[in-house]
């Protein structure tokens, strides 16, 4: 009897679905309140190469959904700490680990190397960015997502030339303003838990023939309730308009603003004002336990909840500069400031934390 045993006596299933799996590449991105679950059913089922791209460093607020993390884990990057994790329990699946956020230019060459690709990740340039090279490589995509108390699953570009992709659903990214995430809404971790299952079935399913899957199809579930729905997806017309017509034309898209506005610039225009304006001022606004810090350069940090009752502070700041994990939150710190200081020079840096350019990544 081998650990694949109780999967392989099932009726449907069977040795030959143990063995497309084993053969089976499947990359999951972001290790988040998703990627978690995910990546522990993808591994415990026997997926012959999981891939793990993430960036980030393990935060304590991370660990009520991530449940691979541990107070020992805390500013340990989470692609490593994952893979580590996943190494010592199994020894008969290979684990390639990717600790950096996926970039325009670095994409196409990661996902070339997986036959299925699961979104777990958290913000809308990454779904867009993933969604839309997916797209232009012929690679089907597990989306996921959560807020407050509901999720959604589906299999996106799984069927061929006519299959659904993100843009169908969600022609238009949403503006910074309109985006909510866990540091503001709240999440309880137990239904990214079953969200990220979700996706692993999913995967398990597609890849193995077994059953009917969420291919153009959307599974709506409510916490709460236990209510759950689904829905069939069709093409919007206009989709394709915002996707790259190429490769190459995704490569100088520039995903990190693409729900920002002209508040926004980037880390090398920030460091050049910062010499410019003896009297400038950089905020840190996220939470104190978020990682990676920013090293080498003098900031302060004020999450973005405080900002209000702070801004004295900086009546005699000639230039303030913002910064977050990804550029979302620092765009509404801006508006917070604007109010308050009104042709005061005040801008969100581009991509935040996890921006390409980024000091982190010099």
């Amino acid at each position: 009897m081998d650990r694949f045993t109780r999967q392989t006596i099932l009726p449907g299933f069977g040795t030959a679905a143990q063995q497309k799996l084993k053969l089976s590449r499947v990359l999951v991105v972001g290790v988040g309140g998703l990627g978690c679950p995910i990546l522990l059913y993808l591994a415990a089922a026997g997926v012959g190469t999981i891939g793990i791209v993430d960036g980030d460093m393990v935060s304590l607020s991370n660990l009520n959904r991530q449940v691979i993390f541990g107070e020992g884990d805390l500013g340990m990057n989470k692609a490593e700490t994952a893979a580590h994790f996943l190494k010592a329990k199994y020894s008969d699946i290979k684990i390639n680990c990717i600790p950096e956020f996926l970039t325009t230019q670095n994409i196409k060459v990661i996902l070339s190397q997986y036959d299925l690709i699961i979104d777990g990740s958290d913000n809308f340039p990454t779904r867009y960015l993933v969604n839309d090279a997916c797209v232009l490589l012929g690679k089907p995509l597990v989306f996921g997502a959560v807020y407050q108390n509901e999720g959604q699953v589906a299999i996106l570009n799984g069927n061929g030339q006519n299959s659904i992709n993100y843009r169908d659903i969600f022609p238009d990214p949403p503006t910074a303003y309109e985006i909510p995430n866990c540091n503001e809404t709240g999440v309880l971790g137990v239904l990214p838990g079953i969200i990220g299952t979700l996706q692993a079935a999913e995967a398990i399913k597609f890849l193995t023939g077994y059953g009917e899957t969420l291919v153009d199809k959307m599974l709506f579930y409510n916490l709460l309730s236990h209510q759950s729905y689904t829905m069939e997806l069709s093409q919007n017309p206009d989709s394709r308009k915002g996707i790259p017509s190429s490769i190459e034309a995704l490569e100088v898209t520039d995903y990190a603003i693409i729900c920002g506005d002209g508040d926004s610039i980037d880390w090398e225009e920030a460091f050049d004002l910062l010499g410019k304006f003896a009297g400038g001022t950089l905020i840190d606004v996220r939470e104190a336990d978020e990682y990676p810090k920013l090293k080498g350069y003098p900031y302060q940090s004020v999450p973005l909840d405080l900002l209000d009752e702070k801004h004295q502070e900086w009546l005699n700041s000639e230039l303030i500069l913002l910064f977050c994990q990804s550029g979302v939150r620092s765009l509404k710190a801006v508006k917070i400031l604007e109010k308050h200081f009104p042709g005061k020079k005040i801008h969100s840096i581009s991509g935040g934390i996890e921006a390409p350019d980024s000091p982190i990544y010099n």
